[in-house]
């Protein structure tokens, strides 16, 4: 009974399977037979194309046949006439080579008239170019010159302003200066002679006095102080010469340079100006 269930059960689906396969074998015929007919319809449309594309050219390469046939024709003729007009032309040169070759000549020889008639019109133009730039530069330098002259009055009027101004800035300078070097110089001795002094009599009040060695150690320091406070002065003094004899040549130096800037001489001052080492 098993074998027999199983046998129908076998049938069956062979059956079934059979069916299965003949409907997909139809679908797949029908699918290649409607594949088919489309590459045929797209070949013939394709080839219904190509064989109009060709017999198109084929008939626009007839009728350019044909046109360049004519074409051809109406240039022979062509060039009969103008083998004819070539000999009437060749005629009418070989009897008009002399008079063209006399006329080539005159023409030259107008030419070269010609190049040197612009070469002269040309220089007299850079002539009267340069003529307009010389003008105007002979007036600017009238101008120029004018104005330098006015200009020269101006300058050698404060020129000599100037150089009174100086001279007698100069004059009082020196006067100040020399009367203020002379007063530090004799107040500079008299701090001198005065420690000179000093120091004399301190020999002589140590040397009377017989002190002990602790107050002449004291008086010591006191007079070293002393001294060292008159020295201090002194350098004070000197420093202030100094500067002053200083000022003194930097003011003539500073006239000196304006006097040669004026295009003035040194000589002409009438005097020696004191500089101070």
């Amino acid at each position: 009974e098993m074998e027999a269930k199983y046998t129908r059960k076998m049938q069956a689906l062979r059956d079934e399977m059979d069916l299965r396969r003949k409907t997909e074998l139809h679908e797949l015929e029908e699918r290649k037979n409607t594949q088919i007919s489309e590459l045929m319809g797209n070949h013939e449309g394709a080839f219904g194309a190509i064989k109009n594309y060709y017999n198109d050219i084929t008939a626009k390469n007839l009728t350019l046949i044909n046109l360049l046939k004519e074409q051809v024709e109406d240039l022979k003729k062509r060039e009969t006439v103008l083998e004819k007009e070539k000999a009437e032309v060749l005629l009418q040169n070989k009897e008009l080579t002399g008079p063209l070759q006399e006329t080539q000549e005159l023409v030259d020889e107008l030419q070269k008239k010609l190049v040197h008639y612009y070469r002269d019109k040309e220089a007299l133009m850079h002539s009267k170019a340069h003529l307009k730039i010389t003008q105007k530069e002979l007036k600017d330098l009238q101008w120029e010159h004018e104005v330098l002259e006015q200009r020269f009055s101006k300058v050698q009027a404060e020129r000599d302003e100037l150089y009174q101004k100086f001279t007698r800035a100069i004059n009082e300078v020196q006067q100040k200066t020399g009367f203020k070097n002379l007063l530090l110089e004799r107040k500079l001795h008299g701090l001198l002679s005065l420690l000179e002094q000093k120091e004399v009599e301190l020999s002589e009040v140590i040397a009377a006095s017989n002190l002990s060695p602790s107050a002449l150690s004291l008086v010591s320091h006191k007079l070293e102080d002393v001294l060292s406070s008159k020295n201090a002065t002194i350098q004070d003094l000197q420093l202030q010469l100094a500067r002053v004899c200083k000022a003194h040549n930097d003011m003539l130096q500073t006239f000196e340079a304006k006097l040669t800037a004026f295009g003035i001489p040194l000589d002409n001052l009438g005097f020696q100006p004191l500089s101070f080492p």
